[in-house]
This record gives structure tokens, C-alpha cells and sequence, in this order.
């Protein structure tokens, strides 16, 4: 790590009702002895109330600084999370929230991985992403990179969608069910757990497809190479259906649309605490033995 003086961290913070989060002046106090810049999004410039920072929108970020830091919920990670991968910028999640898996670091643990940030000591995951491309008539109309999940769901009324789902060159199968979700092992404990998949440890290289209530009961999740790409589209008439990012963009899908899911060369990089490892994490946030 470069001396204090030549280091700029981001700061993203997470919407207070209160309008105030004393963690984030803490934060700046703490970076500002040690004479270390720092940046922040619009987010945390109006919690300090100060004009006096250096404001930076949220994309822009990663190209600024040397490592990101996140005072919020595993919501307002992703949000900057988009927008790292292929950037060699680690973000330190700090969870304000009530569960925080991609968050995992306490407010009591902020300063000391701070200091292991800074001298190097620090444990730092690189995380698969996918790459995500929706086509119609052949002409890409939307295209995201996702660190979490992927989800194809209803967009108004509850009916079951027919998808017609390729993995490489084969027919994976044709799939009557509310939704389908598409997770990386990172989002493995978001949406895909809340939906009965299973947990895959975040190294793994690996993806999730999990049918959201299938129509056939006897269909399961699947945990699937990742060298293969995986396509999807509407067979029948499936009505409004909506394709999701991470749970923040989406856009709808047409009959004849098709989806392609890649994995993506480029990572997203997570500072984690030394003092637990992720089953650690797993028996703290669900509880396991207690």
C-alpha cells in the first residue's frame, strides 16, 4: 500500500432518516489525523452536511481512489460493487444494516480492518461476476454486470413463465415456474437462499439456477459449470416478465428476446476480517447452533 499522503479512499454511505450517520464523521476525523484523502459520494456529502469535501457520483469512484470504503446495508454495496469490476479497488463493507452478508465487517471492526487495509495485512477476496446481455432481433438492448444474482420474474400479475433455458450447446430444458434466478456464490445467500438454493462457498467457480416455485416439483436447483454460457427465453405466452440485476436495474423481456449469461473475466475485490471465516460468517448471520 502507497504512504498515507499518496492514498485517496471513497466513502459511500447509505440514506439515514435522521440524516445524520456519526459513524461517517468518525470516519473522516480518523482518516483526516492520519492525513489520508478521501472522497465522497452525494449520499455521504449531505449526511456530513459539509460542501467542503470532494463530491464524486458513485460510477466515478473506482477510478479515484485506492480502496472503497461502504457504511450500509449489502444494498448499498452493490450498488458500487457495478461499478469496480475490472478495477483493482477493494471495498470494505461496513454493515448498518440487520443482516450483511457482503457487509460483514461490525462498526466496532471498522478502524482496526482500516489499519490492516492500510498496511497490507488485510484479507482480500476476489469475487466472481456474471456479464449479462439482452438481445432482441439479434440487436443488444440492454447488457449489466452483476455481482449477486440475475432474476427473471413476473412483472405485474402472478402467472407462471415458460423459459426455455440452454447451458452451452445443450438444452438444459424447458421451465414452467414463477421465476428464475441465476446466482453467482456470492449472491448464493441472497435471493437464492431466500428461495430454497443452496449455499456455495465463495470461491467456488460455480452458478446457481434456481426455479422460483416450479410448475414440476421434482425440479430442483442446479449448480453448474461456469465455462459454459447459459441462454434464456420466453416459450408460451409467460405475459409481462422482467429481468433483473443484482435487485437495482432490470428491463422487461419480449417473447422473442433472449438472454445470455456469461461469467465475467473481471471481479469485484471484498476486504474481509481475518478474525472469522466465511462459515463463521454463515453461524453468525443465520444462527446455525444456537
Amino acid at each position: 500500500m502507497k504512504s498515507n499522503s499518496a492514498i485517496t479512499i471513497g466513502i459511500v454511505s447509505k440514506p439515514q432518516p435522521s440524516g445524520k450517520l456519526p459513524l461517517l464523521d468518525d470516519l473522516m476525523i480518523w482518516l483526516r489525523k492520519r492525513k489520508i484523502n478521501f472522497i465522497l459520494d452525494p449520499v455521504s456529502s449531505e449526511l456530513t452536511g459539509s460542501v467542503a469535501e470532494t463530491i464524486i457520483e458513485r460510477p466515478e469512484l473506482p477510478g479515484m481512489c485506492e480502496f472503497i470504503v461502504v457504511l450500509g446495508g449489502d444494498g448499498t454495496l452493490l450498488s458500487i460493487a457495478r461499478h469496480c469490476i475490472g478495477f483493482d479497488v477493494p471495498i470494505l463493507g461496513v454493515n448498518l444494516g440487520s443482516l450483511g452478508f457482503l457487509t460483514e465487517i461490525s462498526s466496532e471492526q471498522l478502524f482496526p480492518a482500516l489499519e490492516q487495509v492500510l498496511s497490507g495485512s488485510a484479507l482480500i477476496q476476489s469475487r466472481m461476476t456474471l456479464a449479462v446481455k439482452l438481445t432482441r432481433n439479434g440487436e443488444e438492448i440492454a447488457f449489466y454486470r452483476c455481482l449477486n444474482d440475475v432474476v427473471l420474474n413476473k412483472a405485474a400479475l402472478a402467472r407462471i413463465i415458460g423459459m426455455h433455458v440452454r447451458l452451452g450447446d445443450g438444452l438444459l430444458g424447458d421451465i414452467r415456474a414463477d421465476g428464475l434466478i441465476v446466482s453467482t456464490p456470492t449472491g448464493s445467500t441472497a435471493y437464492n437462499l431466500s428461495a430454497g438454493g443452496p449455499i456455495v462457498t465463495p470461491g467456488m467457480n460455480a452458478i446457481i439456477l434456481n426455479p422460483i416455485c416450479p410448475h414440476t416439483l421434482s425440479l430442483r436447483p442446479l449448480i453448474v459449470d461456469v465455462t459454459a454460457p447459459i441462454e434464456i427465453s420466453l416459450s408460451g405466452e409467460s405475459g409481462e416478465v422482467y429481468l433483473t440485476a443484482d435487485g437495482q436495474l432490470g428491463h422487461p423481456v419480449g417473447k422473442d428476446d433472449v438472454i445470455r449469461i456469461d461469467t465475467s473475466p473481471e471481479t469485484v475485490k471484498l476486504v474481509s476480517t481475518r478474525k472469522r471465516n466465511y462459515f463463521s460468517l454463515l453461524r453468525d448471520k443465520l444462527g446455525w447452533g444456537t
